[in-house]
């Protein structure tokens, strides 16, 4: 589900892309560091646009410095990081464990059942550590799964509880900045699972899986309707994000969420079109 909240390049400066590498592979080292190579594999653009946020919010201090690392032995590359990182690794491996899990109780994937055993010491770590979060992701997955047992077409009932986790792992220090980063991790959360799952709409019509837009899809608006939805989550997020006072890496940030959000579904807009053209 994630991979959508990443930057638009073209509309960015070759400094501010180099930043915005340095941010995703700062994470990715301490993914590392934390969590072994293992640990990198669950690296996410989401959690990247966490870490820079919440940098910019707090305005702390980072590391910066050049480095060769294992997925890129050759060409030395910048990597920055931030307090923020250990938090946005931790994370990554809870999401992940509970990923792991749902795919077992769903598809009983063997893999996904020894991926999650792998990680269960390193979760119950984490969970210790931060219980509110990884009490919301296991109960707002948990409610996913109600929804989709129950084949619901509720659209916004479902994507709220993607929207509610994402919530709670934006509000890290429950303070007077809480309101809007809640708010925006909430409506960001709705964009992202409304947008995965307009994206495998087709997949899952063609397995029999579970998808809400289901009901709808054959409807002439369809389009224009899911259109409207992510359009609606996000500027209700980019709403959120404005009203905190982020100075530090702020072009990026919005960068990512007024034009990054859009770059997978143009995609998909382009391959729909290039259907439609092979078939006339």
């Amino acid at each position: 589900m994630f991979g959508y909240v990443t930057i638009n390049g073209k509309d960015l400066t070759q400094e501010q892309r180099e930043r915005y590498q340095s941010c995703y592979c700062g994470l990715c080292r301490t993914l590392g560091k934390q969590h072994g190579f293992g640990g990198r594999l669950t690296l996410s653009y989401d959690l990247t646009f966490l870490k820079i946020l919440l940098g910019g919010l707090y305005e702390t201090e980072g590391e910066s410095g050049v480095q060769r690392c294992l997925p890129h032995p050759v060409k030395s590359h910048a990597y920055s990081v931030n307090e923020f990182d250990a938090y946005a690794a931790d994370l990554s491996i809870a999401l992940a464990y509970h990923n792991a899990l749902d795919d077992w109780n769903d598809d009983k994937n063997v893999a996904s059942l020894a991926l999650a055993k792998i990680e269960q010491s390193t979760y119950l770590r984490i969970s210790a550590k931060y219980p509110r979060q990884c009490a919301a992701i296991c109960h707002c997955l948990n409610e996913l799964a109600r929804f989709e047992r129950e084949n619901s077409n509720d659209l916004d009932g479902v994507s709220n509880c993607f929207g509610e986790l994402m919530a709670e792992l934006f509000d890290y220090k429950k303070d007077e900045w809480s309101k809007s980063l809640r708010e925006l991790g909430f409506y960001l959360g709705k964009f992202v699972y409304l947008m995965d799952a307009y994206e495998d709409l087709p997949r899952d019509i063609k397995h029999g899986s579970y998808n809400p837009f289901k009901s709808i899809a054959d409807d002439a608006d369809y389009e224009e309707r899911v259109k409207d939805y992510l359009t609606a989550a996000i500027a209700a997020c980019a709403n959120a994000f404005e009203r905190l006072p982020v100075l530090q890496d702020a072009d990026i940030l919005r960068n990512i969420l007024y034009s990054g959000v859009w770059t997978r579904y143009a995609i998909l807009q382009k391959q729909k079109e290039q259907k439609r053209e092979d078939k006339a």
